[in-house]
């Protein structure tokens, strides 16, 4: 069976999941560290792409499920095998595609563990359309001499005759963000059933889907901190140190004596003067 993972473990190099969200956690070195966690569940081999046919070998996965679907969407499911028609489809290429078959489910323990680094590609947050200052850190133009709106205006876009026009992927205002996006060399901090935590941060909005490649491992991984469960029916053994302190409070509790009543010392009193007086 171990040589059965491994080798498919080197087939397929990656999975598709779908953002949670960000966070903060801590590594055994106490270092604070930022944190993404992605669900990676239900990843359904829908087909498989081969050299002779499509010209290269990648496996489809699909993740989710389509409330409605038409006739050739339900046909590529059918012909693997699946009832239900997954709502995202995705591409990863490899280089050999084994004696895997369609209609199997792939789980994130089978492919992804600890210390592994990964490429993670999403879409990006759209911000709109956004001006130079924003979309491409303008510093922007003079406050003062009366050029009150040139604070963040662009300046000049090109030259004059020559060359009398303007260069291509000149920087310039436009639709900023929702597009796609790859962050590479994310450590995989742990992997809990579908949960997947990665260390760093990851593009998209919660709940878009990310594809992430297996790339390499990290030798110098360094776990989370994982706090130390103690057990409530067993009493800690106490330290020397509160034995020292129990028996001087001991002794010191025996040295101090109460203090005797206004009644008590009138009684004393008297009897001295009694015997002064028998004397």
């Amino acid at each position: 069976m171990e040589s059965f993972f491994c080798f498919f473990t080197q087939m397929i190099t990656g999975l598709i999941g779908k953002k949670i969200g960000h966070a903060q956690a801590f590594l055994e070195d106490g270092k604070r560290v930022p944190v993404s966690s992605v669900l990676v569940t239900s990843n359904i081999i829908t087909q498989l792409k081969t050299q002779e046919k499509e010209g290269y070998n990648a496996f489809q996965f699909g993740i989710d499920l389509m409330k409605k679907t038409n006739k050739s969407q339900g046909g590529h499911s059918k012909k693997a095998g699946i009832e239900k028609t997954p709502r995202f489809l995705k591409e990863i290429r490899v280089d050999a595609l084994g004696d895997l078959s369609l209609g199997r489910l792939v789980k994130a323990e089978e492919v992804l563990k600890q210390g592994d680094l990964v490429d993670v590609t999403g879409t990006s947050k759209g911000k709109g359309y956004a001006g130079v200052v924003k979309r491409h850190h303008f510093k922007g133009g003079p406050r003062t001499h009366g050029q009150s709106d040139r604070e963040r205006a662009p300046g000049s876009s090109g030259q004059t005759t020559t060359p009398g026009r303007v260069y291509k992927g000149k920087r310039m205002s436009g639709k900023m963000g929702n597009a796609k996006r790859t962050v590479k060399n994310l450590v995989v901090l742990s992997v809990q059933g579908d949960t997947v935590l990665l260390k760093g941060l990851v593009p998209g909005i919660p709940d878009s889907v990310l594809i992430i490649k297996k790339v390499g491992e990290d030798k110098k991984f360094i776990p989370l901190f994982k706090k130390q469960t103690v057990d409530s029916n067993v009493k800690p053994e106490p330290e020397q140190n509160d034995v020292k302190e129990k028996k001087i409070d001991d002794e010191s509790t025996n040295e101090i004596k109460a203090e005797p009543s206004k009644e008590e010392k009138k009684e004393e009193k008297s009897e001295i003067k009694e015997k002064q007086n028998a004397k």
